[in-house]
């Protein structure tokens, strides 16, 4: 970062950086084309030479074969400013020597600059990644609203202009100048007087990142000399900040990297975790397929959690599928269906002669899912004497089977399912506190059908259309809209399995290519009881909605041909018109 700094007994300044030297020493050269002033010994790092013979010095940058233009000295710029220059860069001096965020600091000094001198509406743009458009990012005077509108192309208006050619821009009046955009419209209610608009580059080394524009207010004391000297003072606060405002910009661009690659990456884990099984697009349903993503690699167990009929079994399966152990075996047991005095038989298997009807040695699902996924479908409903024989067999993975006293060693990996909650079942003593944690590793959270959203329940309905239409020998092509808004407005306390068994029963009564509203059963076409005597709406605004739904139908079927959907509709051409415009029905999207 170029600075100012206080040197030498006579209290001269110099400009440390590759611009401007000014002492009232001599100068002699140094080694590598370097300078050192006699006086204040300060060495610079590039080459100087006189021009005036009275000890200012100006650089001379051969990094591209020629010098560098003239920049003025600081004592320069405190004769002929319209403000206390040296106030202005003790300010500025202050405040980056305090450090803090890089945002608050750039709006701090347009601050300094508007009150020590005299610079209104300061603006800060830098350069997208891409370095195809300038955008507001630090600004003084204007609303949020104002620093969006302000996006620039490179070339556009007088701040693209800047940035395009690297090089400032002075214009004494605002009013006179076509090439002024005002996109931000922050100088809309400002009338009469005379408005200057200084605009310089903001530069890391030769390579121009943003700009610093800021306005000033003339009268007719305002000699042009004082705006050129003004201007090349902004120049000088551009070099102080350029530092900064790059390092803003790596940040962002920095962060826009990261957030790209957390974006692929959660895909990713969505592609990874989706199960070939499930239809879901929600922000829901995607959150659960980067969990099966996450989880199914690892050895961890699982507890899947949700509503009957939610598909964790499903989940179950996804999740050993895409395991280590998918080649080994996935043994499902359903807790709440075996009687307490054969689950732990089931589980842990038996000798012969155990008990009555053991007529023969038994491996249970533990021995026989070894190597493989073991799933306790409802393990909520599993009997206190058996929590504590499941908790030994996941703590030292090995088991005993009933009547026996060997050892079986048992590698599995564990997946457990419930749709009870296991938290309160803990607090009444219904369900071994030790074993809930030791379960409870990673849990997944299945949303109810009610949750996903109607689009879900519709891609649902069009894909168990098809599954059944195979199985039933039916050519059933779609759902007609009635039918849609009643499988879209019900509650669905079964879930996919209740709108699953829903849609078998429609392909089998259906009678037609599509599926009808009274082909639904009677349950989808009651109100919940919750809303029951409950009218939303008039009489004639739902026979409305019904003519509505006719007419789209129709619509659909005649490829929005209104002729066509009046002859389905048994009735005139002329009414369907007068229909569609009351309605406002927008029949040419259904046109192919």
């Amino acid at each position: 970062m170029r600075n100012f700094g206080a040197v030498g007994a006579k209290g001269a300044w110099h400009f440390s950086g590759n611009r401007t030297l000014r002492c009232n020493g001599n100068v002699t050269s140094g080694r590598h084309g370097h300078c050192f002033c006699r006086h204040c010994r300060t060495r610079t790092r590039n080459r100087f030479r006189c021009v005036s013979g009275n000890g200012s010095f100006q650089n001379e940058d051969f990094t591209n074969g020629h010098p560098s233009q003239p920049i003025m000295v600081l004592s320069e710029l405190k004769m002929d400013l319209g403000f206390n220059g040296l106030s202005v860069l003790y300010h500025i001096a202050r405040v980056l020597g305090q450090g803090g965020d890089l945002e608050k600091l750039m709006e701090e000094i347009l601050e300094i600059l508007e009150i020590h001198a005299g610079m209104n509406r300061g603006m800060i743009s830098i350069l997208s990644p891409d370095n195809s458009v300038l955008m507001v990012d630090a600004a003084r005077g204007i609303s949020e609203g104002e620093k969006r509108k302000g996006r620039y192309r490179l070339g556009e208006g007088v701040t693209g202009k800047v940035v395009a050619t690297g090089k400032s821009i002075l214009i004494p009046q605002i009013r006179n100048e076509p090439q002024f955009l005002n996109k931000t419209g922050a100088r809309s209610s400002i009338t009469g007087g005379n408005l200057a608009f200084l605009c310089v580059p903001i530069k890391v080394g030769e390579t121009v990142i943003g700009a610093l524009s800021v306005d000033r207010i003339t009268d007719t004391d305002t000699q042009p000399d004082m705006l050129e000297n003004e201007l090349r003072f902004l120049e000088a606060i551009a070099d102080i900040i350029a530092q900064g405002v790059d390092e803003r910009r790596q940040n962002q661009a920095r962060f826009a990297a990261l957030e790209k690659e957390n974006l692929e990456l959660r895909a990713t884990l969505e592609e990874m975790g989706k199960p070939s099984a499930m239809i879901g697009k929600s922000s829901l349903m995607r959150e659960i397929f980067r969990q099966i993503g996450q989880v199914a690699p690892s050895p961890t167990s699982v507890l899947i959690r949700g509503e009957t009929g939610t598909g964790k079994e499903i989940i179950a399966r996804a999740i050993h599928n895409k395991s280590g152990v998918k080649e080994g075996p996935f043994v499902a047991v359903n807790c709440a269906a075996l009687p307490e005095s054969l689950l732990e038989s089931e589980l842990f298997g038996h000798e012969k002669g155990s008990f009555t009807g053991a007529v023969s040695q038994r491996i249970g699902r533990f021995e026989a899912a070894s190597g493989g996924t073991l799933f306790l479908d409802e393990i909520g409903e599993m009997p206190m004497s058996a929590q504590g024989r499941l908790l030994r067999a996941i703590q030292e993975k090995e088991i005993q089977r009933v009547g026996g006293t060997n050892i079986v060693p048992v590698n599995v990996r564990l997946i457990c399912a419930t749709n009870r909650d296991l938290e309160t079942d803990v607090k009444e003593g219904r369900f071994r506190e030790d074993l809930y944690y030791r379960i409870n590793v990673f849990t997944i959270v299945l949303p109810p059908l009610r949750n996903r959203g109607g689009g879900e329940v519709q891609a649902l309905a069009d894909h168990f259309i098809v599954k059944y239409c195979k199985v039933h020998n039916k050519s059933i092509k779609r759902l007609s809209t009635p039918a849609i808004d009643m499988l879209v407005a019900y509650h669905w306390p079964g879930n996919v399995r209740e709108l699953e068994n829903v849609v078998e029963r429609a392909v089998l009564i259906a009678t037609g290519d599509s599926i009808e509203g009274h082909d639904l059963p009677p349950s989808l076409q009651m109100k919940d009881l919750t809303e029951a005597g409950v009218r939303k709406d008039s009489f004639e605004s739902l026979v409305a909605a019904y003519e509505r739904e006719l007419i789209t139908d129709a619509l659909k079927d005649s490829r929005g041909n209104q002729t066509e959907a009046a002859t389905l509709l048994g009735t005139t051409k002329r009414i369907i018109q007068y229909k569609i415009t009351k309605h406002n029905i927008d029949y040419m999207r259904f046109k192919r």
